[in-house]
């Protein structure tokens, strides 16, 4: 299934930083809908191109790709398309709409929105309105997997109404409080990372289980 295909039902999830084929094999086993790969340098999740290509591969494609980036360089694009396979692009950076469009080159993307009381969503929907979803994130250092959640508050409740369908919501999501965050938008998708790791950059299968047992059973 598509990580962008909107189930009324069914919360779709990404777990998103994996790094080993054991991890990869457990999210398979899982029946999640999309792992993360990051290639962002400074990230402890960081994967080079030719250490993420059999993680990519090793599913079958019975999971989809999801390449993180952030802001990066056409030689960095290259490598990913070249050693990966990658079904859909994820933008943490300052990527402009017509660098999200070029960088995806017709595959599906979304884009990171960093939350805080100077965010205004209305602005950023419209000017990434060709995203297929767009990612609500906290403001951290180093772009995502910092374990910490926004304030949902700052998101207007007649907003999330209209477009939880498009919603990919991240933001320090673990086990104890995704059942809420999604009762609370009822998104697209939800998007792990820190929230199944043991310390910073290492995944646990327990962990993983743990917080896909929660979304299957949480109430929309």
């Amino acid at each position: 299934m598509s990580l962008f295909q909107y189930d009324p039902q069914q919360t779709r999830i990404k777990i998103c930083g994996l790094t080993t084929p054991i991890h990869v094999q457990t999210a398979l086993e899982l029946q999640i809908d999309a792992i993360g790969l990051v290639f962002y340098p400074p990230s402890s999740r960081y994967l080079d191109p030719v250490q993420a290509a059999p993680l990519s591969k090793q599913h079958q494609g019975q999971l989809q790709n999801v390449a993180l980036v952030v802001d990066a360089s056409n030689e960095l694009i290259e490598r990913i398309n070249k050693e990966c396979s990658i079904d859909i692009w994820q933008f943490h950076g300052n990527e402009t709409p017509q660098r999200c469009q070029a960088i995806s080159h017709g595959k599906p993307w979304m884009k990171a929105a960093r939350i805080d009381e100077k965010f205004r969503i209305e602005d950023f929907c419209l000017q990434y309105r060709d995203a297929s979803a767009w990612l609500l994130d906290a403001v951290v250092e180093g772009y995502g997997g910092g374990g910490k959640t926004f304030n949902w508050d700052l998101i207007p409740e007649t907003w999330i109404r209209e477009n939880a369908h498009r919603v990919v919501l991240s933001g320090g999501l673990n086990s104890h409080n995704v059942a809420e965050a999604i009762e609370y938008f009822r998104p697209l998708a939800v998007d792990v990372s820190s929230g199944v790791e043991i310390s910073k950059g290492k995944k646990d299968p327990d962990l993983m289980k743990n917080f896909v047992m929660q979304v299957r059973h949480s109430k929309r």
